[in-house]
């Protein structure tokens, strides 16, 4: 069986929720949902392509540092918090997503405080 590697991003609120910010099994990794914050300053964006932009830099990090890539990408879920969104928001997942194209799915629903718009949770793949 493969060894189980829990990713931290280093926020005492993993700990107190009970998640890691990504988990590597074997050849796969899934990505915790991933909100817009800027974790530079710590701020969040109001515009919600803004947001996905901000969430594709941190899961590419974490991707990244568990040796895996964007590219690695086989599923992605969107969470959105209205319809009224979804046309400003697509053209930038295609600047991540445009030639990986892996499954997705898009859901409208609340996100835990008002400043959210999106998350993105991704699972990746990489036969090693």
């Amino acid at each position: 069986m493969s060894e189980r590697k829990l990713i931290s991003s280093g926020s005492d609120f993993e700990k107190v929720m009970g998640y890691s910010r990504a988990v590597v099994q074997g050849d796969w990794c899934f990505v915790s949902g991933t909100t817009g914050y800027d974790y530079a300053t710590m701020t969040m964006p109001e515009s919600i392509a803004d947001q996905a932009r901000n969430a594709f830099k941190t899961i590419s990090g974490v991707l990244e540092g568990t040796g895996f890539s964007l590219s690695d990408a086989v599923r992605v879920q969107y969470t959105i918090t209205d319809t009224a969104l979804v046309d400003e928001v697509v053209p930038a997942l295609g600047e991540y997503l445009a030639d990986i194209r892996p499954a997705a799915t898009m859901v409208v629903a609340a996100l835990i405080k008002p400043e959210m718009k999106i998350e993105i949770e991704v699972t990746a793949y990489r036969d090693r």
